[in-house]
């Protein structure tokens, strides 16, 4: 067991000294009752777009919690309260708009703002508002998080009820116990899965009716063909070669992305 006065506010890493695996270690967080007025959670896949977000509002004086996957982001979220939650639509275990969706839809959640970052994987290609929010209040693209991400945030501020501040806890959230930690995954196979969640995701959230009806009728790398061939190629582009031969990424990926909207329309 590891005491909690080894472990840092935003967790730290400890060698297992029975696999020598690195473990990511976090404090256990008590359930919050009601939102934290000054608390915002960033939930994205990729920690240098996290960080670069987290910077900018800690600057403002916020108090920031950083998550990697949609389960982490419904946990935290569920949890913690945070006034506001910034969420990236290609997580991986479960999607951003997928997250935002369930926390708009449950009593304790529904009052958390949400900006949803629909980051189009070609900036050179286009850029257009999302045919849908799914509930959120706001969105932002990626590229304008450091000139609009503090306005946006403190216009949804001002929308909320006003309360009196609360004193912000430390910057944790509520994980497994250290014991229970997984091993860090390859960061290369996760780049790669990383960008392919964001090609599909973009697919959807600028296209969501298709996507559905195509998912429904079994044809959706037909419909998307010419999407999915555009994506794989900047996949072969952006991802090396090394990574690449260690699996078939993109199409494992694609597969799941059908699966999971099956599902959804199934349920």
């Amino acid at each position: 067991k590891i005491s909690d006065e080894k472990i840092s506010p935003d967790g730290s890493r400890f060698r297992c000294p029975r696999c020598s695996s690195v473990l990511l270690v976090k404090k256990p967080q008590k359930k919050a009752t009601e939102i934290n007025k000054n608390l915002v959670m960033v939930a994205h896949s990729d920690e240098a777009v996290a960080e670069k977000a987290a910077k900018l509002l800690r600057a403002e004086r916020y108090d920031v919690i950083t998550v990697r996957d949609g389960i982490e982001a419904m946990v935290t979220a569920l949890n913690r309260l945070p006034l506001i939650a910034i969420i990236d639509v290609a997580l991986p275990k479960i999607e951003g708009f997928e997250v935002c969706r369930r926390l708009k839809g449950r009593p304790e959640t529904e009052e958390i703002g949400v900006i949803l970052v629909p980051s189009v994987y070609d900036k050179s290609k286009y850029k257009r508002p999302p045919s849908t929010l799914y509930g959120a209040d706001d969105y932002i693209e990626e590229d304008e998080i450091e000139e609009n991400l503090i306005r946006k945030i403190n216009n949804l501020k001002k929308e909320k009820p006003t309360a009196e501040e609360q004193v912000s806890s430390p910057m944790t959230e509520k994980t497994e116990s250290p014991s229970a930690t997984k091993p860090l995954s390859d960061e290369g196979i996760e780049r790669a899965r990383r960008f392919i969640r964001t090609v599909l995701s973009d697919i959807f959230i600028y296209n969501p009716e298709r996507v559905n009806e195509a998912i429904g009728s079994g044809t959706f790398r037909e419909v998307f063909k010419s999407q999915l061939t555009e994506g794989f190629k900047l996949y072969q582009m952006r991802i090396a070669q090394e990574v690449r031969d260690k699996g078939d990424f993109f199409q494992e990926e694609v597969e799941e992305f059908i699966e999971r909207k099956k599902k959804e329309l199934e349920g």
